[in-house]
């Protein structure tokens, strides 16, 4: 489908000539020359943007005003928020997220005929790729099989799923999925499906190169900046938008610029470094804006490397984190099969636009800071939060100071220790480092014997994410320590559950190239998928000994894996304490499976001599490491890898699907539903209503991430999703998890806010998904919604600060609005949720003038009513009066955190895809 671009854009655009060949182009220079503003010293990243503006100048949606902007902002020292209309160049998805895209767009195509409008205009305008690897759950593991058992298995769980998305490949125009076993989304992302410059032909059939820029429902869709493509994540209610013609409303960013000097030190690892640097923006702070990697450090980085520090940019808490276009993009393009023309024209492109990082690159930023790479260290990040840095040489006593947190005041709800009773008897307990009393110990018995975890008992190692596995360096780097261990005898401790989950199937070439895959395979790191697994939930069960310990003798069990995100609850319902680490690092933990030990300083185990064996002992050096990834990770291998990479294997092939128009819905479907949305839709939006005595839902604390709010990971029978599916004759080993089935309004409706580790502080320290209910009593957080809604009651929610951090679920804001929140009030807000909100026809507001909910003294008795609504302007400031449980009421100031115009015409429809349908159900 060509692209449109805009009226009034003959002025700037020009021809460049690549290897005989002429395409049209956007020129910046030009834009100079058209008296419209020097734009020389804007960083690369955002001329990308603003090579979009000069591209979609309509004078209506894009005008010169807009592209006057951007020489505004060097003018004023990286500073000029204007808002702009930004057209993303294509969508990427993933499954998880997917699947609820496609079931809104399947709805919107029921709701556009019920307004007597034509289905077919309920069609993706932009290349949408959904790449499924969400799916896949890690139930074994450790063995030879693992792989194929685990395919099966995922098969079996998910045929509804993707007998959908089949469905939605056949029914909706420029939409691809790539099978299941593929790779991660990021990943295939980076290595085959981005251009850095992208061609395409325009409304009048010439060709066109602009930069590739995208949007992805999935918030590390950031990792492709390191290949100088803008992308960033959105919610899937954004994207959908995207997808239909909409472009994305956002301000014209600050860009901060991050220099990096120096060269990475013997040891030392692109994870490392990436650590670092979420701790220093985090520091900084860096929420809504750009980050640019510049300096001459740039020239000792490959971009492998690159790809990491930008995949991690929502853990940093930026939009993006962009890499300008330079050799090593070109170098990257080149072995990963990329044609020679397309890389030719993206050097001529990047030249002639002045996106290019030469030695003389220095453009203006809104503010800088600095690393020295020479400088990073071992390091791994945690417990809970990836900006919680910690040295490696000090990451057991760290360990014990968080155990004694835990612990303090708790000592009490601590099962004294039990000693093993069975034949033989066992081992005594060993003392562990740390305040005596402040750790809980517990045996367990398998076949192998008995064992004794305790406090930082390491249950899970698992080489898994996009974050890491796209990065052959630290790939190689751990099949190295896994051959160094295995060849002294060194193996993973029992209780440990090893994995491995590339990011795509290239990983696997390149490790059996380099004789790596038979030694990781010996110390239990076995393949057992192509997907995200272990670093969104997806680790499955762990042994039922071991899971049975940790509950029976409330132990701090602990994970060690190579990805992104380690908040609580996250990585396994068994695991409270979550560390990431290169993968190199996730082996060398998995030897000693313990947090206790020093790693750094301790030995990690005995050879078969009895000789003690140390990390340095079996850590490679970096020249090893280099000489591997340059004899195995070759631009043939890419090539044969992403072949057919549309085609999938046997089973994706005989997936059955039934063609239409329109979805036939399945009625008993437990995992695809019609959602309620676009039912009983009029053709004409309301207004904006002010908010009457609305009661509280939750007050939740500070850094309450949308793994908090979003139903993800595993859930019981005992929960009302779990009741909801009993009721539906579905038994427990078949309920897979909250992801799998976001295409079921009912079941993500009954997961929200259920995260086994969100704390409502209306109720005193209880963990879970519950709150009050009208009649004061504990209820989950679903049952009491739904009878405020029985009783027309609207609701509100408190929060903290950074409310709707991680993520971007779009059922963060989907399941807040089926509750019938009618507003989030908080400190301040993530971007991705605060749009997705707002998308949703929830209003957030931020506190104002130091107000907080613990000055307010909230307990959520309270009732809320918000007034001037029904004439808000974006950003303002309105009233809220609080009605106190004593009777009192308190006044307050409330700053609307509805940004844009189009926003405010967002809520008055009820949410952008009720939008979007009444105009195209208008359109002729």
């Amino acid at each position: 489908m060509p692209i449109t671009v805009g009226q009034d854009t003959a002025k700037t655009r020009k021809s460049l000539s690549v290897d005989g060949t002429t395409i049209s182009y956007y020129s910046i220079p030009a834009a100079t020359e058209a008296g419209l503003g020097d734009f020389s010293n804007l960083p690369a990243a955002l001329k990308v943007v603003l090579e979009n503006m000069l591209r979609f100048e309509d004078g209506k949606t894009v005008s010169t005003d807009d592209i006057k902007a951007f020489a505004e902002w060097g003018a004023n020292g990286g500073q000029n928020p204007r808002e702009i209309a930004y057209r993303p160049a294509r969508v990427l998805m993933q499954d998880f997220t997917g699947v609820p895209a496609v079931v809104d767009l399947a709805a919107m195509r029921d709701g556009i005929k019920a307004l007597g409008g034509d289905a077919q205009k309920i069609n993706p305008l932009n290349p949408v790729d959904l790449v499924i690897d969400h799916s896949v759950m890690i139930d074994e593991f450790g063995n030879p099989r693992a792989f194929q058992m685990n395919v099966d298995r995922e098969y079996e769980r998910n045929m509804e799923r993707y007998e959908f998305l089949k469905w939605g490949q056949t029914a909706f125009e420029n939409f691809r999925v790539v099978p299941p076993g593929t790779g991660i989304c990021h990943q295939v992302n980076l290595e085959y499906l981005a251009q850095t410059v992208w061609t395409d032909k325009d409304q009048n059939g010439e060709e066109v190169a602009y930069p590739d820029t995208l949007v992805g429902t999935d918030s590390h869709t950031t990792m492709v900046n390191g290949a100088a493509v803008l992308g960033w994540g959105v919610g899937g209610i954004e994207a959908e938008a995207a997808m239909l013609g909409q472009p994305i409303s956002m301000l014209i960013p600050e860009v901060v610029g991050f220099k990096l000097t120096g060269e990475m030190m013997e040891g030392t690892t692109g994870t490392d470094l990436v650590l670092k640097v979420v701790e220093m923006l985090r520091e900084h702070g860096v929420v809504s804006k750009f980050v640019e990697f510049y300096g001459e450090g740039l020239d000792n980085l490959p971009l492998a490397q690159r790809a990491t520090i930008a995949n991690m940019a929502p853990e940093y808490g930026a939009t993006c984190g962009f890499f300008p276009i330079d050799d090593e993009t070109l170098r990257y393009l080149r072995n990963t099969g990329r044609d020679e023309a397309r890389v030719k024209l993206v050097e001529a492109y990047a030249k002639e636009n002045g996106m290019w990082r030469g030695a003389d690159y220095s453009p203006v930023y809104s503010s800088t800071l600095e690393l020295d790479m020479g400088t990073i260290v071992p390091a791994i990040s945690g417990p809970k939060r990836p900006q919680d840095y910690i040295a490696l040489d000090k990451a057991a006593p760290a360990f014990a100071e968080y155990v004694k947190g835990v612990r303090s005041g708790k000592d009490a709800s601590v099962k004294e220790e039990v000693r093993w009773e069975g034949e033989g008897g066992a081992p005594e307990p060993r003392d562990i480092p740390g305040d005596e009393g402040h750790h809980a110990k517990g045996w367990y018995k398998t076949d192998d014997g008995a064992y004794q975890l305790h406090d930082g008992s390491i249950v899970i190692a698992s080489i898994t994410s996009c974050t890491n596995t796209s990065n052959p360096y630290v790939m190689i780097g751990a099949g190295l320590v896994a051959k160094k261990a295995h060849e002294l005898g060194l193996t993973r401790k029992p209780w440990v559950k090893t994995s491995l989950a590339p990011g795509s199937q290239v990983v696997s070439q390149y490790l059996e190239a380099a004789g790596l895959q038979e030694h990781l395979d010996a110390i239990g790191f076995n393949l057992v998928g192509y997907g995200c697994t272990t670093c969104i939930g997806n680790s499955g069960p762990l042994e039922a000994p071991i899971s049975k310990a940790i509950n029976d003798y409330d132990l701090i069990g602990t994970s060690i894996l190579s990805g992104n995100r380690n908040f609580e609850g996250r990585i396994s319902p068994d695991v409270r304490a979550n560390y990431l680490a290169s993968p190199p690092l996730v082996v060398a933990y998995s030897l000693v499976g313990d947090m206790n030990v020093d790693i750094t300083r301790d030995a990690l185990g005995t050879d078969k001599d009895g000789n003690d064996v140390y990390l340095k002992d079996i850590w490679p050096s970096n020249a090893e490491i280099a000489e591997l990834v340059e004899k195995t990770v070759t631009r043939d291998a890419f090539q044969d890898k992403y072949a057919d990479v549309f085609k999938g294997d046997d089973k994706w092939q005989g997936v059955e699907v039934s063609g239409g128009e329109t979805y036939d819905w399945p009625a008993s479907s437990t995992y695809v539903q019609n959602p309620p949305y676009f039912q009983g839709m009029s053709k004409d939006p309301g207004t904006i209503s002010n908010i009457e005595n609305a009661r509280v839902l939750a007050v939740l604390g500070d850094m309450v991430t949308t793994d908090h709010i979003s139903p993800a990971g595993s859930f019981k029978e005992t929960t009302p999703a779990g009741k909801y599916l009993v009721e539906r004759q579905v038994p427990v080993r078949e309920f897979n998890s909250y992801g799998s089935r976001r295409g079921n309004h009912e079941v993500m409706m009954r997961g929200t806010f259920a995260n086994i580790r969100i704390k409502n502080e209306m109720l005193d320290g209880v963990e879970g998904g519950y709150t009050k209910g009208p009649d004061g009593e504990q209820a989950a957080i679903y049952d009491a919604a739904m009878a405020y809604q029985e009783a027309g009651t609207p609701l509100v929610i408190f929060g903290g600060e950074q409310y709707g951090a991680g993520s971007s679920r779009d059922w963060a804001a989907k399941g807040t609005a089926l509750l019938g929140v009618k507003a989030v009030i908080a400190e301040n807000f993530e971007r991705i949720h605060r749009s997705n909100l707002v998308g949703m026809g929830v209003i957030p507001f931020e506190f104002t003038g130091g107000d907080t909910r613990k000055s307010l003294g909230l307990t959520g008795e309270e009732t809320v009513s918000i007034h001037g609504l029904d004439t808000i302007k974006p950003q303002e400031v309105v009233d809220c009066d609080i009605v106190m449980a004593d009777g009192s009421t308190k006044s307050i100031k409330l700053k609307c955190r509805i940004d844009t115009a189009i926003e405010i015409e967002y809520i008055e429809h009820g949410g952008v895809l009720h939008y979007v349908l009444r105009n195209l159900a208008k359109a002729a």
